[in-house]
């Protein structure tokens, strides 16, 4: 049995001091965004209480699936990258950037340098892309496989890409993979109904690499909701899960409250079982309860 954590965009705050340089860009937006709206939606107390809940379930390993800051200030990341040694090892954890990550073109590649460790492999002497994307971390029989839909925007979008040679790249490492339980990580969802300005452009590209090569699951982020989506490919159905905001406020009016799910991944090659266990705020209440449970 192998237990994986799933948590996405926790928003970390509170929001650093910014100078006024910082803040000439598409950032302004966001500042005044955050102070007016976010910071009361995206909440410390919550966040620590669902992490204390996952940390209590004791799974094997953690995936988080992007947002870890706000508007991609340069003291964001490494207050991020603190809070990410704390919540695990590089080996337990794996990470993929959100849009909010690599919000502006100034700050797009901090990511990768301060969260390195936590992406791809850096023991393995496999050969990896320059831009570290896909990559592949294997746990016993699960395979979990990186992508990036982060790329900075113009205001009032909130979109992401993979691109061409990305897309290229998992259809030839999914082959190779196919006799592991292989989880497909990605900030931007490829499946559902959304506006223009934050869809995944290239989805159509992704879901004939998935359907024709296969994986077993996809796990993202980005709506702050819960959603199960299905892929259907000729050797039946691959699940497409996301999760709420890990900060989410019961309070807020556009997402569901902060949750995080648990996959509880048995079997092997041809027979695998996954069961999916929700946990996130009970309505109208502060406590971290179980919201549902079912087999995938």
């Amino acid at each position: 049995m192998f237990v994986l954590a799933h948590l996405s965009d926790p928003h970390l705050g509170p929001l650093p001091r910014a100078r006024i340089g910082e803040l000439a860009s598409k950032r302004i937006m966001g500042f005044v965004n955050w102070y007016l709206r976010r910071r009361a939606c995206h909440r410390v107390d919550i966040f620590d209480a669902i992490v204390r809940d996952m940390e209590d379930a004791r799974p094997d390993h953690v995936a988080l699936t992007g947002d870890l800051v706000n508007i991609a200030l340069a003291a964001e990341f490494g207050a991020a990258r603190r809070w990410l040694a704390r919540l695990g090892a590089a080996d337990r954890v794996t990470i993929v950037p959100g849009n909010h990550d690599v919000y502006v073109r100034a700050t797009a590649a901090h990511a990768g340098q301060s969260w390195g460790a936590w992406m791809g492999e850096p023991e393995s002497g496999a050969a990896k892309p320059a831009s570290g994307f896909p990559f592949v971390r294997r746990r016993g029989g699960v395979a979990l496989i990186g992508l990036s839909s982060a790329l900075p925007t113009g205001p009032f979008l909130a979109s992401g890409k993979l691109g061409a040679e990305q897309v290229s790249r998992l259809a030839a490492l999914l082959p190779g993979l196919a006799g592991a339980f292989r989880v497909v990580l990605i900030h931007h969802p490829p499946l559902g109904r959304r506006p223009r300005h934050k869809r995944l452009t290239d989805a159509k590209a992704l879901l004939r690499v998935l359907a024709e090569h296969g994986a077993e699951l996809v796990l993202h982020g980005h709506d702050h909701r819960h959603s199960l989506e299905w892929i259907e490919t000729a050797r039946g159905r691959i699940p497409v899960v996301g999760v709420p905001s890990a900060s989410g406020a019961a309070t807020s009016r556009e997402d569901d409250p902060a949750a995080y799910n648990l996959y509880r991944i048995d079997g092997g090659p041809g027979a695998w079982r996954c069961e999916m266990i929700s946990r996130g705020l009970e309505p109208g209440g502060n406590d971290i309860v179980e919201r549902s449970r079912r087999t995938l």
